[in-house]
């Protein structure tokens, strides 16, 4: 099992000394990974009482690109993982630049995860379409692929023109992993078709849903064991963490990451969970 540390977003705060504490700690623990999650507007709860996402304009996100870039120079290891940038909303070719000149800097530590989001306030000011963004984000990756490995690339799809133009830097690898995020049937199958990862959540059909996708990419001549699966752990009861780590790694399970972002800590609590956390869990790192 692979264990990354979940970045405390909407907690972290804006010292860039405390963002890189954060960081390299992680690294210097022995975590695998670190993980941030994306949000680039928040909704003001006050002018919507019938809102129930699961943040708003008062929590706080640092760009995830950014971010990266930022993080890529301070560490030297740990893999720098997005669960999830909500791919649709964004410019196809500019999400390609973006992730590899991050993984350019990272020295090929970039893996992106992309998923379809909730928040249709964040498609309307970032003027996308919200109800198509399902289908739109196959031609992305297919899209961000192509400017990945190639100098240059024409490309006719349905929402996608490019005319001979590419990218340049190209990532390391001429590729970047792409792990989808999400629950829907749609997805899992699309983890199947076409995902080299995929973010599900912790629950009751998990397993199921692993043999969906396995049996999925066997059905399109693909290797399941080449498809990695990341389930997040968070910190609830300290005994019970062990469990769920090695209950979901039975299933197939092969990342897992673990924090406390939303319980209300201080960066400086966050940090000293972050190494109690590791104390606790962090021999179960490494296993096959």
């Amino acid at each position: 099992m692979k264990i990354g540390a979940v970045f405390p977003n909407s907690e972290i705060g804006s010292d860039p000394d405390v963002v890189a504490e954060f960081a390299k700690t992680a690294e210097d623990l022995g975590y695998n990974h670190l993980v941030t999650y994306d949000h680039v507007l928040g909704a003001n709860r006050g002018t919507r009482p019938d809102w129930d996402g699961s943040y708003d304009s008062d929590d706080p996100f640092h760009e995830t690109f950014v971010l990266f870039g930022y993080l890529a120079g301070l560490t030297s290891t740990i893999e720098l993982a997005s669960a999830i940038v909500i791919l649709p909303q964004r410019q196809t070719a500019l999400v390609a630049k973006q992730a590899a000149c991050a993984d350019v800097l990272a020295r090929g530590r970039l893996r992106l995860g992309i998923g379809t989001g909730w928040n249709d306030v964040e498609y309307e000011a970032l003027g996308e379409n919200f109800r198509n963004r399902g289908k739109r984000s196959e031609e992305q990756i297919d899209v961000m692929r192509r400017l990945w490995a190639e100098d240059t690339i024409t490309y006719e799809g349905k929402w996608h023109t490019i005319t001979d133009a590419g990218i340049n830097p190209l990532p390391p690898r001429r590729t970047i992993p792409v792990w989808l995020g999400g629950t829907a049937p749609a997805v899992v199958e699309r983890v199947g078709r076409i995902g080299d990862g995929w973010f599900p959540f912790f629950h009751a059909k998990l397993g199921e849903e692993i043999e969906t996708v396995r049996r999925v990419a066997q059905e399109h001549d693909r290797n399941p064991d080449d498809i990695g699966i990341e389930c997040h752990t968070f910190r609830t009861v300290r005994d019970k963490q062990r469990d769920r780590i090695k209950s979901v790694e039975d299933l197939g399970v092969t990342h897992t990451a673990v924090g406390c972002m939303d319980r209300g800590f201080s960066p400086q609590e966050h940090l000293d969970e972050l190494k109690r956390i590791w104390d606790d869990i962090g021999d179960l790192a490494g296993s096959e």
